[in-house]
């Protein structure tokens, strides 16, 4: 099983590809993904659109794991991060490769054991669980790993079912702003 994790940003888009064969996980590629420096935001976000449809179509994941937006306390942050995040599902989509999100405290569970886990904490988790030499950088690399293998430990069972069940909420009922409870 091939999973594809992307951790999406507006400056930079970290992705990951760990390949499970039996009961081992090895890394088939990493990186991030960003537009030229002095590029408008639009040029950035076609950028990673384009980077990541490439590399979806060379190495032909079964499934793309994306983290979710976290609660942002700057508006214009968050709007951009969504835009990147939207960037990416299209990426996916025209790959025709299913989609799974998670939300940032579930990836951090099922790799770190712990929901509030620091960059560094993910950082090293995920160089011991694939067996790399280094911590992979920067740390949207690392989360782009730990969200595919957050997604590889899920589909076997060998996180609890209550992480599952919140990883694999469906995205939102609401139909209103006014119904949105954190």
């Amino acid at each position: 099983m091939r999973i594809f994790g992307i951790d999406p940003g507006s400056q930079r888009t970290g992705y990951g590809c760990v390949e499970r064969i039996g009961s081992r996980q090895s890394l088939v590629v990493c990186g991030w993904l960003s537009g030229p420096p002095r590029a408008t935001f639009p040029d950035k976000l076609n950028a990673i659109h384009d980077g990541l449809k490439m590399l979806l179509t060379r190495h032909r994941p079964d499934c793309v794991a994306i983290e979710d937006i976290f609660h942002a306390r700057n508006v214009r942050s968050a709007l951009k991060l969504g835009e990147a995040r939207g960037v990416a599902l299209l990426a996916a989509a025209e790959a025709g490769v299913p989609v799974v999100s998670y939300a940032p405290a579930a990836i951090k569970r099922a790799v770190v054991g712990y929901g509030r886990a620091e960059k560094h904490q993910v950082q090293h988790m995920v160089k011991l669980l694939l067996g790399l030499d280094h911590p992979p950088t920067p740390h949207d690399v690392a989360d782009a790993l730990a969200v595919a293998l957050c997604h590889l430990q899920s589909s076997t069972g060998a996180i609890p079912a209550e992480i599952r069940a919140d990883a694999l909420k469906p995205q939102s009922t609401l139909r209103s702003w006014r119904q949105y409870r954190p």
